[in-house]
């Protein structure tokens, strides 16, 4: 849309509250809400920002929903950014990429450490050092020796596994402690995850005390490290809870932006006893263009307008807290009403244990996923800002039957399987057709709103320029507006839209394209033999060959072709294949 259209456009729309949309064809590029629809869409004819003005080109409508408040459009607005994941708002994505520890819901609850919980289950976290929760787990089980197997494992035990032997397990599956005492063991780990450091920490010193007593200081320099883990499990939060006569519910918030990706952290207090954190991601773009309505000023990328986004969105479908603790005021006045109008205290803290609690908030949000920070040096080698979520694809097949597709997923660096997706495509032999097929089948589910994944910072692509021109044509052909790289197998090239590069062998951010590319190609390849065993085959008449056989015979071999030309020494070094059957074999084919 060019300027006289959006004035054209803003002249028929009401002078009231409400949300308006710029839409491309079916896909929301932006939600606001405004005070006066008709004066706020009028803005858009002359915005600040660059990238404003690149959004309302790109836009060929606008549509609006009138409400009978302004806290009415507030929420509207909070809901549609959630549901629509327009990509020029401030979005909070799903914490999915941290780990989590988790007792299961079940008579006897088992300990694990999990990106996904399952139903039921009490989850602590999530944590940004997944090193740091896996050795407090292990200090876990040693000291209280919960239970780390599945229900299943769990089941008809007539005998205490491995780990009972080991003794990091109590066996409750086969009686060797009795359900009460399980369950005390239980409530301390509870307690510990809920910060009580010393329910884990006093006997862990107890035991390193005792070992180099013994002079057995290999133990003790061992039980040292779970022990200097543990008590940085909680962070520096004990020091700065408030009075534990507060039986108030507090929420902590703190924002950092970095590029057009932004981080909340929230310390949640109960009790006057901090009882969990976490770490929420936003997609962050520069919206605003100086007006207050919707807290974007001329850039949104700040902290403040970060908040004012997190504070709607978060707190739209949750249960609001009786006060909320922030590093800064929000950007918009308006979401500081509707808390307050709720019940909400709303404090920005000078000074005194709550101006400890926000600084210690501040350190978590500006806290990066990982040690070396591959993604954010990967974002920066290849000039797309912090490719948090990439998604990897590739495509295999036999000489142009059993065709599929892999579109695996990694999320700060770690492999995200439940976003894992497969698919089967037209059996022909041209890899770069397969990779056009297959790309464009995500990019027109993502466009279309059929896919409920957020869309990826980056897609990589397992080939070399023939593969990476097919999947740019079919982003060019559906208007998905992902970033788009390829990794060569041969010499590990990396290869973009503005050409080829060689990056160090020893580059982190090389070492995550080659992790995101080999699982692509794993999971594609796993898929194939799937589908390719599942095609009926002349060995299907061949007696004394059944489908594990057949399976066997394929894998082992290729395909039917291989079989055939295979000697019966070959044929009869397969499971399942004796003297007969592989002359059968030969004689059938």
């Amino acid at each position: 849309m060019d300027a006289d259209a959006v004035r054209e456009r803003a002249a028929a729309l009401p002078t009231e509250p409400g949300v308006y949309q710029f839409r491309a064809g079916e896909t929301t590029l932006y939600v606001g809400k405004a005070v006066d629809l008709r004066d706020r869409v009028r803005s858009y004819a002359d915005p600040r920002s660059g990238r404003i003005r690149g959004m309302v080109a790109r836009a060929d409508r606008i549509e609006f929903a009138v409400t009978d408040t302004e806290t009415q459009a507030l929420l509207l607005e909070a809901n549609l950014i959630k549901r629509l994941q327009p990509r020029f708002n401030v979005r909070l994505k799903d914490d999915k990429s941290y780990p989590l520890i988790a007792l299961t819901d079940h008579p006897v609850p088992r300990i694990e450490v999990t990106r996904d919980p399952e139903e039921g289950a009490v989850a602590y976290g999530p944590f940004t050092d997944k090193g740091r929760v896996e050795t407090v787990v292990k200090a876990i089980r040693d000291e209280y020796l919960l239970r780390g197997c599945s229900d299943h494992k769990y089941a008809n035990r007539d005998r205490p596994c491995l780990d009972y032997e080991m003794g990091i397990c109590s066996a409750p599956c086969t009686g060797e402690i009795d359900p009460e005492s399980y369950a005390e063991d239980v409530a301390a780990v509870h307690r510990f995850l809920e910060g009580e450091t010393g329910a884990l920490a006093d006997p862990l010193r107890r035991r390193m005390e005792a070992a180099a007593e013994s002079a057995e200081f290999e133990r003790a320099a061992n039980l040292r490290d779970r022990l200097e883990a543990v008590e940085a499990f909680h962070g520096e939060g004990g020091e700065a809870v408030s009075d534990r006569s507060d039986d108030r519910a507090v929420d902590v918030l703190a924002a950092a932006v970095e590029g057009d990706v932004a981080r909340v952290a929230r310390l949640h207090s109960e009790r006057g006893q901090l009882v969990d954190r976490s770490r929420h991601r936003l997609d962050a773009a520069a919206v605003g263009d100086g007006s207050t309505d919707d807290g974007g000023g001329p850039d949104a990328n700040t902290p403040a307008a970060v908040l004012s986004a997190f504070l709607t969105q978060y707190y739209a479908e949750r249960e609001f807290p009786d006060a909320v603790l922030l590093a800064e005021r929000p950007a918009d006045p308006d979401v500081v009403d509707w808390l307050e109008a709720e019940g909400v205290a709303v404090r920005v803290p000078g000074a005194g244990r709550e101006a400890k609690l926000v600084e210690l908030a501040l350190k978590n949000a500006r806290k990066r996923g990982g040690r070396d920070d591959s993604v954010g040096a990967l974002g920066e080698r290849l000039g797309v800002g912090r490719p948090d979520r990439i998604e990897g694809f590739d495509v295999s097949h036999a000489q142009g039957t059993a065709v599929v597709g892999s579109d695996v997923c990694f999320v700060d660096g770690s492999a995200e399987t439940a976003d894992y997706r497969r698919k089967k495509l037209t059996d022909r032999n041209d890899d770069y057709a397969n990779m056009r097929e297959l790309v464009r089948w995500r990019a027109e589910r993502a466009v279309e709103g059929r896919d409920d994944r957020p869309d990826p910072d980056l897609l990589l692509i397992d080939g070399g320029e023939g593969q990476l021109g097919a999947a740019r044509d079919a982003l060019a052909e559906t208007g998905w507006d992902v970033p788009v790289a390829a990794l060569a197998k041969a010499e590990e090239l990396v290869i973009t839209p503005t050409g080829t590069r060689r990056w160090d062998d020893d580059a982190p951010e090389l070492h995550l394209l080659q992790r995101v590319r080999d699982e692509a190609h794993r999971f594609a390849v796993s898929y194939h033999q799937t589908v390719r065993d599942e095609v009926k085959t002349v060995l299907d008449d061949v007696p004394g060959v059944g489908p594990e056989t057949r399976r066997r015979l394929l894998r082992r071999f290729g395909s039917v072709e291989n079989v055939r030309e295979a000697s019966p020494e070959d044929l009869t070094d397969v499971d399942g294949i004796g003297d007969r059957t592989a002359e059968t074999l030969g004689e059938r084919l």
